[in-house]
Protein backbone atom coordinates (compact mmCIF):
# COMPACT_ATOMS: atom_id res chain seq x y z
CA UNK A 1 0.00 0.00 0.00
CA UNK A 2 1.23 3.29 -0.82
CA UNK A 3 1.40 6.00 2.09
CA UNK A 4 -0.70 8.65 2.07
CA UNK A 5 0.09 11.58 0.23
CA UNK A 6 -0.65 14.36 0.23
CA UNK A 7 0.45 16.95 -1.79
CA UNK A 8 0.20 20.76 -1.14
CA UNK A 9 1.20 22.62 -4.21
CA UNK A 10 2.94 25.64 -3.31
CA UNK A 11 4.50 28.37 -5.66
CA UNK A 12 7.58 28.39 -4.68
CA UNK A 13 10.43 25.36 -4.10
CA UNK A 14 7.70 23.09 -3.94
CA UNK A 15 6.67 23.76 -7.99
CA UNK A 16 9.90 21.79 -9.21
CA UNK A 17 8.54 18.33 -7.71
CA UNK A 18 7.43 16.40 -10.53
CA UNK A 19 4.51 14.62 -10.48
CA UNK A 20 5.16 11.10 -11.01
CA UNK A 21 3.69 9.82 -7.65
CA UNK A 22 1.97 6.79 -9.96
CA UNK A 23 3.44 4.15 -11.32
CA UNK A 24 1.47 3.93 -14.44
CA UNK A 25 1.90 8.17 -15.01
CA UNK A 26 3.42 8.56 -18.68
CA UNK A 27 4.89 11.85 -18.62
CA UNK A 28 5.46 14.48 -15.44
CA UNK A 29 2.85 17.37 -16.33
CA UNK A 30 6.06 19.78 -15.99
CA UNK A 31 7.63 17.60 -19.50
CA UNK A 32 4.61 18.70 -21.33
CA UNK A 33 4.88 21.68 -23.09
CA UNK A 34 1.75 24.09 -22.86
CA UNK A 35 -0.52 23.91 -26.09
CA UNK A 36 0.28 27.42 -26.76
CA UNK A 37 3.71 26.40 -27.45
CA UNK A 38 2.69 23.69 -29.39
CA UNK A 39 0.83 26.30 -32.09
CA UNK A 40 -2.88 25.10 -30.53
CA UNK A 41 -3.66 28.49 -29.26
CA UNK A 42 -7.29 29.75 -30.25
CA UNK A 43 -8.45 33.33 -30.47
CA UNK A 44 -6.91 36.72 -30.91
CA UNK A 45 -6.50 37.99 -27.91
CA UNK A 46 -3.00 38.70 -25.92
CA UNK A 47 -2.93 36.84 -22.60
CA UNK A 48 -1.38 37.57 -19.48
CA UNK A 49 2.41 37.07 -18.45
CA UNK A 50 1.44 33.64 -16.92
CA UNK A 51 -1.49 32.92 -19.04
CA UNK A 52 -3.51 31.93 -15.72
CA UNK A 53 -5.89 33.06 -13.28
CA UNK A 54 -3.30 34.77 -11.37
CA UNK A 55 -2.50 37.26 -13.75
CA UNK A 56 -5.48 39.04 -11.81
CA UNK A 57 -3.98 41.11 -9.49
CA UNK A 58 -4.47 39.73 -6.18
CA UNK A 59 -5.92 36.40 -7.03
CA UNK A 60 -4.42 33.32 -4.81
CA UNK A 61 -4.44 29.34 -5.75
CA UNK A 62 -3.42 26.46 -4.01
CA UNK A 63 -4.34 22.53 -4.54
CA UNK A 64 -4.09 19.31 -2.49
CA UNK A 65 -3.46 16.40 -4.23
CA UNK A 66 -4.58 13.48 -2.24
CA UNK A 67 -3.19 9.86 -3.36
CA UNK A 68 -3.86 7.04 -1.25
CA UNK A 69 -3.30 2.84 -1.73
CA UNK A 70 -4.73 1.89 -5.05
CA UNK A 71 -8.22 4.04 -4.84
CA UNK A 72 -7.96 7.42 -3.52
CA UNK A 73 -6.97 9.80 -6.71
CA UNK A 74 -8.29 13.11 -5.70
CA UNK A 75 -7.66 16.44 -3.80
CA UNK A 76 -8.99 19.97 -3.63
CA UNK A 77 -8.14 23.10 -5.45
CA UNK A 78 -8.73 27.10 -3.19
CA UNK A 79 -9.11 30.29 -5.42
CA UNK A 80 -9.10 33.47 -3.42
CA UNK A 81 -10.10 36.88 -4.57
CA UNK A 82 -7.26 38.53 -2.36
CA UNK A 83 -5.11 37.53 0.31
CA UNK A 84 -6.71 39.38 2.88
CA UNK A 85 -10.31 38.56 5.34
CA UNK A 86 -12.38 38.19 2.74
CA UNK A 87 -15.43 38.03 5.35
CA UNK A 88 -14.90 41.07 6.53
CA UNK A 89 -14.07 42.45 2.61
CA UNK A 90 -16.03 41.44 0.04
CA UNK A 91 -16.04 41.06 -3.43
CA UNK A 92 -18.79 41.20 -6.01
CA UNK A 93 -19.67 37.73 -7.43
CA UNK A 94 -22.10 35.80 -9.41
CA UNK A 95 -23.33 32.31 -10.55
CA UNK A 96 -24.06 31.57 -13.90
CA UNK A 97 -25.63 27.39 -13.82
CA UNK A 98 -25.47 25.62 -17.15
CA UNK A 99 -26.58 22.41 -16.01
CA UNK A 100 -27.72 21.96 -12.36
CA UNK A 101 -26.91 18.23 -11.46
CA UNK A 102 -24.39 19.51 -8.38
CA UNK A 103 -24.01 19.49 -4.96
CA UNK A 104 -22.35 23.48 -5.17
CA UNK A 105 -22.45 24.63 -1.98
CA UNK A 106 -23.14 28.09 -1.16
CA UNK A 107 -24.85 29.04 -4.07
CA UNK A 108 -28.01 30.62 -2.83
CA UNK A 109 -26.93 32.64 -0.61
CA UNK A 110 -24.09 34.59 -3.20
CA UNK A 111 -26.85 34.37 -5.61
CA UNK A 112 -29.21 36.60 -3.20
CA UNK A 113 -26.48 39.00 -2.21
CA UNK A 114 -23.67 38.78 -4.99
CA UNK A 115 -20.64 38.51 -3.26
CA UNK A 116 -18.12 36.34 -1.78
CA UNK A 117 -17.18 36.19 1.62
CA UNK A 118 -14.91 33.07 1.36
CA UNK A 119 -12.52 31.62 -1.26
CA UNK A 120 -13.72 29.28 -3.22
CA UNK A 121 -12.83 25.46 -2.76
CA UNK A 122 -13.47 22.49 -5.69
CA UNK A 123 -12.86 19.17 -4.97
CA UNK A 124 -14.83 15.49 -5.36
CA UNK A 125 -18.97 15.21 -5.48
CA UNK A 126 -19.16 13.46 -1.93
CA UNK A 127 -16.81 15.69 -0.40
CA UNK A 128 -18.29 18.95 -0.38
CA UNK A 129 -19.63 19.05 2.98
CA UNK A 130 -16.49 18.00 4.69
CA UNK A 131 -14.42 20.73 2.64
CA UNK A 132 -17.00 23.31 3.43
CA UNK A 133 -17.20 22.64 7.30
CA UNK A 134 -13.19 22.23 7.04
CA UNK A 135 -13.15 25.83 5.28
CA UNK A 136 -15.60 27.03 7.71
CA UNK A 137 -14.04 26.27 10.84
CA UNK A 138 -10.67 27.64 9.55
CA UNK A 139 -11.91 30.99 8.53
CA UNK A 140 -13.59 30.95 11.56
CA UNK A 141 -10.85 30.91 13.86
CA UNK A 142 -9.01 33.23 11.94
CA UNK A 143 -8.62 36.98 13.70
CA UNK A 144 -11.10 39.28 13.80
CA UNK A 145 -13.63 36.67 13.40
CA UNK A 146 -14.41 36.34 17.30
CA UNK A 147 -18.00 37.37 17.15
CA UNK A 148 -19.09 35.98 13.10
CA UNK A 149 -22.77 33.91 13.90
CA UNK A 150 -22.98 33.39 10.02
CA UNK A 151 -20.66 32.33 7.51
CA UNK A 152 -20.69 31.42 3.89
CA UNK A 153 -18.54 28.44 2.27
CA UNK A 154 -18.79 28.26 -1.34
CA UNK A 155 -17.18 24.93 -2.65
CA UNK A 156 -18.11 22.89 -6.43
CA UNK A 157 -17.35 19.78 -7.13
CA UNK A 158 -17.40 17.71 -10.26
CA UNK A 159 -17.40 13.70 -9.67
CA UNK A 160 -14.22 11.55 -10.16
CA UNK A 161 -15.90 8.25 -8.85
CA UNK A 162 -14.01 6.42 -12.36
CA UNK A 163 -10.65 6.70 -10.87
CA UNK A 164 -11.30 8.00 -7.19
CA UNK A 165 -12.92 5.46 -4.01
CA UNK A 166 -15.41 8.42 -3.70
CA UNK A 167 -17.47 6.77 -1.32
CA UNK A 168 -14.69 7.21 1.01
CA UNK A 169 -15.12 10.75 1.34
CA UNK A 170 -11.23 10.83 1.17
CA UNK A 171 -10.94 14.53 2.07
CA UNK A 172 -9.64 15.77 5.00
CA UNK A 173 -9.57 19.12 7.14
CA UNK A 174 -5.83 18.87 7.00
CA UNK A 175 -6.24 18.89 3.14
CA UNK A 176 -8.35 21.75 2.87
CA UNK A 177 -6.33 23.89 5.55
CA UNK A 178 -2.79 22.71 2.96
CA UNK A 179 -4.95 24.75 -0.22
CA UNK A 180 -5.88 27.05 1.95
CA UNK A 181 -2.72 28.19 3.68
CA UNK A 182 -0.55 27.18 0.53
CA UNK A 183 -2.47 29.51 -2.06
CA UNK A 184 -0.30 31.63 -3.76
CA UNK A 185 0.29 34.22 -6.80
CA UNK A 186 2.13 33.08 -9.54
CA UNK A 187 2.29 30.14 -11.67
CA UNK A 188 -0.68 27.49 -11.36
CA UNK A 189 0.13 23.63 -11.83
CA UNK A 190 -2.34 22.10 -14.45
CA UNK A 191 -3.51 18.48 -15.32
CA UNK A 192 -4.27 15.51 -12.61
CA UNK A 193 -3.61 17.54 -9.58
CA UNK A 194 -5.54 19.20 -6.62
CA UNK A 195 -9.57 18.77 -7.81
CA UNK A 196 -8.26 17.39 -11.09
CA UNK A 197 -6.29 14.46 -9.99
CA UNK A 198 -9.18 11.97 -10.53
CA UNK A 199 -11.05 13.86 -13.22
CA UNK A 200 -11.43 13.02 -17.26
CA UNK A 201 -12.85 15.02 -20.16
CA UNK A 202 -13.97 14.14 -23.16
CA UNK A 203 -12.50 11.08 -23.22
CA UNK A 204 -9.45 11.32 -22.64
CA UNK A 205 -7.85 12.44 -18.87
CA UNK A 206 -8.89 16.10 -17.59
CA UNK A 207 -7.65 18.20 -14.45
CA UNK A 208 -7.17 21.88 -13.78
CA UNK A 209 -6.65 24.38 -16.16
CA UNK A 210 -6.11 27.88 -16.62
CA UNK A 211 -5.75 30.80 -18.86
CA UNK A 212 -6.50 34.33 -19.10
CA UNK A 213 -6.82 37.56 -21.44
CA UNK A 214 -6.06 40.70 -21.42
CA UNK A 215 -8.36 42.82 -22.75
CA UNK A 216 -8.92 47.05 -23.76
CA UNK A 217 -11.79 48.66 -22.40
CA UNK A 218 -11.50 52.56 -23.48
CA UNK A 219 -8.13 54.05 -22.09
CA UNK A 220 -7.90 50.83 -19.82
CA UNK A 221 -6.59 47.38 -19.99
CA UNK A 222 -8.06 44.66 -17.91
CA UNK A 223 -7.74 41.01 -17.18
CA UNK A 224 -9.89 38.17 -17.28
CA UNK A 225 -8.63 34.99 -15.94
CA UNK A 226 -10.11 31.29 -15.78
CA UNK A 227 -9.75 28.29 -14.08
CA UNK A 228 -11.65 25.33 -14.82
CA UNK A 229 -11.66 21.66 -13.22
CA UNK A 230 -13.05 19.27 -16.41
CA UNK A 231 -14.83 16.12 -16.07
CA UNK A 232 -17.38 16.37 -18.84
CA UNK A 233 -17.63 15.38 -22.41
CA UNK A 234 -18.77 11.83 -24.10
CA UNK A 235 -15.63 9.97 -26.04
CA UNK A 236 -15.05 11.02 -29.70
CA UNK A 237 -16.82 15.13 -28.89
CA UNK A 238 -13.74 16.27 -28.73
CA UNK A 239 -12.65 19.77 -30.70
CA UNK A 240 -9.65 21.47 -30.79
CA UNK A 241 -8.81 24.62 -32.97
CA UNK A 242 -12.37 23.55 -34.32
CA UNK A 243 -11.14 19.87 -35.26
CA UNK A 244 -13.14 17.37 -34.20
CA UNK A 245 -10.00 15.47 -33.08
CA UNK A 246 -12.13 13.13 -31.04
CA UNK A 247 -13.47 11.67 -34.17
CA UNK A 248 -10.35 11.91 -35.27
CA UNK A 249 -8.64 9.63 -33.17
CA UNK A 250 -11.43 6.99 -33.58
CA UNK A 251 -10.80 5.95 -30.07
CA UNK A 252 -10.26 7.36 -26.67
CA UNK A 253 -8.21 6.81 -23.52
CA UNK A 254 -11.09 4.98 -20.87
CA UNK A 255 -10.53 1.87 -20.20
CA UNK A 256 -13.09 -0.68 -18.12
CA UNK A 257 -16.19 -2.36 -18.75
CA UNK A 258 -17.93 0.63 -16.39
CA UNK A 259 -15.87 3.35 -19.07
CA UNK A 260 -19.10 6.37 -19.12
CA UNK A 261 -20.27 6.99 -21.78
CA UNK A 262 -22.31 9.83 -23.56
CA UNK A 263 -22.06 13.53 -22.38
CA UNK A 264 -21.85 12.97 -18.45
CA UNK A 265 -19.94 14.48 -15.75
CA UNK A 266 -19.31 18.07 -15.15
CA UNK A 267 -17.02 21.38 -14.52
CA UNK A 268 -16.66 23.91 -12.73
CA UNK A 269 -15.43 27.28 -14.32
CA UNK A 270 -14.23 30.16 -12.37
CA UNK A 271 -13.76 33.32 -13.42
CA UNK A 272 -11.84 36.44 -12.25
CA UNK A 273 -11.56 40.24 -13.26
CA UNK A 274 -9.74 43.53 -11.95
CA UNK A 275 -12.37 44.85 -13.92
CA UNK A 276 -15.04 46.72 -11.43
CA UNK A 277 -18.02 45.01 -12.15
CA UNK A 278 -21.22 44.49 -10.55
CA UNK A 279 -22.51 41.22 -9.74
CA UNK A 280 -24.83 41.43 -12.19
CA UNK A 281 -22.69 42.52 -15.32
CA UNK A 282 -20.44 39.23 -13.33
CA UNK A 283 -22.90 36.71 -14.22
CA UNK A 284 -23.51 37.91 -17.72
CA UNK A 285 -19.61 37.55 -17.82
CA UNK A 286 -20.15 34.08 -16.58
CA UNK A 287 -22.63 33.32 -19.04
CA UNK A 288 -20.31 33.61 -21.98
CA UNK A 289 -17.70 31.11 -20.62
CA UNK A 290 -20.21 28.56 -22.34
CA UNK A 291 -19.68 29.47 -25.69
CA UNK A 292 -15.84 28.70 -24.84
CA UNK A 293 -16.99 25.36 -22.84
CA UNK A 294 -18.91 24.88 -26.05
CA UNK A 295 -15.84 25.30 -28.68
CA UNK A 296 -14.46 22.18 -26.86
CA UNK A 297 -17.14 19.89 -27.33
CA UNK A 298 -19.03 19.92 -24.29
CA UNK A 299 -22.61 19.34 -24.37
CA UNK A 300 -23.92 19.45 -21.32
CA UNK A 301 -25.98 16.54 -20.25
CA UNK A 302 -28.56 15.62 -18.54
CA UNK A 303 -26.52 14.17 -15.81
CA UNK A 304 -23.71 17.04 -16.04
CA UNK A 305 -23.28 19.67 -12.95
CA UNK A 306 -21.87 22.50 -14.98
CA UNK A 307 -21.47 26.34 -13.18
CA UNK A 308 -19.81 29.25 -13.63
CA UNK A 309 -18.56 31.15 -10.70
CA UNK A 310 -16.82 35.11 -11.63
CA UNK A 311 -15.70 37.53 -9.62
CA UNK A 312 -14.16 41.08 -9.54
CA UNK A 313 -10.84 41.89 -7.70
CA UNK A 314 -10.91 45.43 -8.27
CA UNK A 315 -10.64 47.49 -4.87
CA UNK A 316 -13.14 50.37 -6.60
CA UNK A 317 -16.45 47.57 -6.03
CA UNK A 318 -15.39 45.45 -2.79
CA UNK A 319 -17.87 45.39 -0.52
CA UNK A 320 -16.69 45.72 3.22
CA UNK A 321 -19.02 43.79 5.27
CA UNK A 322 -21.93 45.98 7.42
CA UNK A 323 -21.28 49.22 5.36
CA UNK A 324 -24.52 50.80 4.73
CA UNK A 325 -23.20 52.72 1.64
CA UNK A 326 -20.88 51.26 -1.26
CA UNK A 327 -19.99 54.42 -3.47
CA UNK A 328 -18.03 52.21 -6.58
CA UNK A 329 -17.23 53.38 -9.56
CA UNK A 330 -18.13 50.36 -11.99
CA UNK A 331 -18.12 49.60 -16.06
CA UNK A 332 -21.35 50.27 -17.73
CA UNK A 333 -23.17 47.44 -20.18
CA UNK A 334 -21.81 49.27 -23.45
CA UNK A 335 -18.41 48.40 -21.97
CA UNK A 336 -18.81 44.57 -21.61
CA UNK A 337 -17.87 43.33 -25.21
CA UNK A 338 -13.87 42.92 -24.76
CA UNK A 339 -14.73 41.25 -21.82
CA UNK A 340 -16.90 38.43 -22.85
CA UNK A 341 -14.50 37.97 -25.72
CA UNK A 342 -11.98 37.69 -23.36
CA UNK A 343 -13.77 34.93 -21.01
CA UNK A 344 -14.69 32.96 -23.70
CA UNK A 345 -10.85 32.67 -25.88
CA UNK A 346 -9.45 32.39 -21.99
CA UNK A 347 -12.40 29.44 -20.92
CA UNK A 348 -11.75 26.99 -24.18
CA UNK A 349 -7.93 27.44 -23.60
CA UNK A 350 -7.97 26.23 -20.27
CA UNK A 351 -9.71 23.45 -21.15
CA UNK A 352 -7.21 22.90 -23.81
CA UNK A 353 -4.78 23.39 -21.28
CA UNK A 354 -6.20 21.18 -18.28
CA UNK A 355 -6.08 18.13 -21.80
CA UNK A 356 -2.63 18.94 -22.40
CA UNK A 357 -1.00 18.45 -18.99
CA UNK A 358 -2.75 15.94 -17.31
CA UNK A 359 -0.62 12.53 -17.30
CA UNK A 360 -2.08 8.64 -17.42
CA UNK A 361 -3.98 7.71 -13.89
CA UNK A 362 -4.68 4.48 -12.60
CA UNK A 363 -7.00 4.58 -10.02
CA UNK A 364 -10.39 2.56 -8.48
CA UNK A 365 -9.71 -0.12 -10.93
CA UNK A 366 -9.76 1.88 -14.19
CA UNK A 367 -7.28 3.76 -16.08
CA UNK A 368 -7.68 7.21 -18.18
CA UNK A 369 -5.44 7.92 -20.27
CA UNK A 370 -3.57 10.91 -21.32
CA UNK A 371 -3.99 12.83 -24.41
CA UNK A 372 -2.17 11.35 -27.21
CA UNK A 373 -0.28 14.64 -28.05
CA UNK A 374 1.24 14.10 -31.09
CA UNK A 375 -1.14 12.21 -32.57
CA UNK A 376 -3.28 15.48 -31.89
CA UNK A 377 -0.99 17.57 -33.41
CA UNK A 378 -0.38 15.90 -36.43
CA UNK A 379 -4.25 16.12 -37.21
CA UNK A 380 -4.21 19.59 -37.09
CA UNK A 381 -1.59 20.04 -39.19
CA UNK A 382 -2.78 17.95 -41.27
CA UNK A 383 -5.53 20.30 -41.47
CA UNK A 384 -3.90 23.70 -41.14
CA UNK A 385 -5.29 24.13 -37.86
CA UNK A 386 -2.10 24.79 -35.91
CA UNK A 387 -1.01 28.65 -35.60
CA UNK A 388 2.89 29.58 -35.49
CA UNK A 389 3.89 28.50 -32.00
CA UNK A 390 3.71 31.82 -29.56
CA UNK A 391 6.29 32.53 -27.32
CA UNK A 392 3.23 33.56 -24.30
CA UNK A 393 4.24 31.14 -21.16
CA UNK A 394 4.79 28.03 -22.68
CA UNK A 395 6.33 26.08 -19.80
CA UNK A 396 4.80 24.87 -16.75
CA UNK A 397 5.29 25.38 -13.42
Amino acid sequence: MMRLLRLSIRYGALLALPLVLLATSSVAAQDRPRPRALGVAPGVLPTGPLNAITDVPGVLVGQTTVIRGDSIRTGVTAILPHGGNIYRDRVPAALFVINGFGKLVGSTQLRELGELETPILLTCTLCVWKAADAMAAYLLAQPGMGTVRSINPVVGETNDSYLNAIRERPISADDVVSALTGARSGPVAEGSVGAGTGTSTLGWKGGIGTSSRRVRVGDSTWTVGVLVQTNFGGSGDLLLMGVPVGRLLGRDGLTGAEAPKGPTGSVMIVVATDAPLSDRNLERLASRATIGLGRTGATAGNGSGDYVLSFSTNAAVRRPAGAPLRPSTELGNDAMNPLFAGVIEATEEAIDNALFAATTVTGNGHTVEALPVGEVLRLLRERNALVAPLAAPATRP
